[in-house]
């Protein structure tokens, strides 16, 4: 699984991006960190610290797999966003 959807409760998906044997959750706080690395000078080493990743190689990964329609989602439309794919999805 590349992009996907992981059931933690029966209420609310959570989307996620695997990256080698790590899971990134894709949040509010995981959009900002993603639109500070795209709208300031900041090294792919920088964004593997804030994401918890173990190096540039997985923070490009990462970067590689996560949808281009998510980057470019604002962090605070994203749970409007959310709502409106479980909606569609429903």
């Amino acid at each position: 699984m590349v992009f996907g959807v992981k059931e933690l409760s029966k209420e609310k998906p959570v989307y996620v991006v695997r990256v080698r044997d790590k899971e990134i959750t894709l949040d509010e706080g995981t959009l900002n960190i993603v639109r500070e690395y795209l709208h300031r000078p900041m090294g792919l080493d920088e964004l593997a610290d804030k994401l918890g990743l173990d190096g540039w190689e997985e923070a490009y990964e990462f970067l590689k797999k996560i949808p281009a329609w998510i980057i470019w989602t604002p962090p605070s439309l994203w749970k409007y966003r959310i709502a409106w794919l479980e909606k569609k999805e429903a």
